[in-house]
């Protein structure tokens, strides 16, 4: 039986979140968009200003009974830096925020459980910032962010920081991989 969640994460561009989960077996859909800020009907310029409050985010459509919230997470922690606040490399504002947005109270106890281990386990040298908020509004992206990377896979931002980015996820987590990209 499928059983279809919702997880909505926050890492930076949201080119690169989605760059690696579309790639994610048990993942239906990755849809790039803004959360967590105080504006209706945000645009990608209006975001990047800064001035809306939101983050880059994307909500990851996903099958449970093939991949479990919690493994979303792990991968989520795993291809961005949760310790950096407001920044993600050379992208800089609150639109790059480390952030997990639930949609109900397992979520964030699921979430603050995975980020208590992280911590426990001194997986990173700094600590943890990211952020773990109840999900408000979602609004998705323009349709050009959509499957970016796939549609640009040359592009320079592409290369230096995707790329890389995916040539990871290949190379430790081949075995969450789709087939068809393995």
């Amino acid at each position: 039986m499928t059983k279809r969640e919702l997880a909505t994460i926050a890492g930076g561009c949201f080119w690169c979140v989605e760059a690696v989960f579309e790639l994610v077996d048990g993942v239906d859909r990755v849809l790039s968009g803004y959360t967590g800020g105080h504006t209706e009907n945000p645009t990608y310029q209006e975001v990047c200003s800064g001035s809306t409050g939101h983050a880059e985010a994307v909500q990851i459509t996903f099958d449970a009974a093939k991949l479990s919230y919690k493994t979303v997470l792990e991968i989520f922690f795993a291809y961005h830096d949760p310790t950096t606040l407001d920044r993600q490399g050379n992208d800089v504002g609150t639109q790059y925020r480390s952030a997990v947005f639930c949609h109900d109270d397992d979520q964030k106890a699921i979430a603050q459980s995975v980020i208590e281990g992280l911590e426990r386990d001194n997986v990173f040298s700094s600590p943890i910032v990211t952020e773990v908020n109840r999900i408000d509004q979602f609004y998705e992206a323009e349709d050009y962010h959509h499957s970016y990377y796939q549609k640009n896979p040359y592009q320079a931002y592409c290369q230096s920081i995707i790329s890389p980015k995916v040539t990871k996820l290949r190379e430790k987590h081949g075995s969450l991989l789709k087939t068809d990209v393995q």
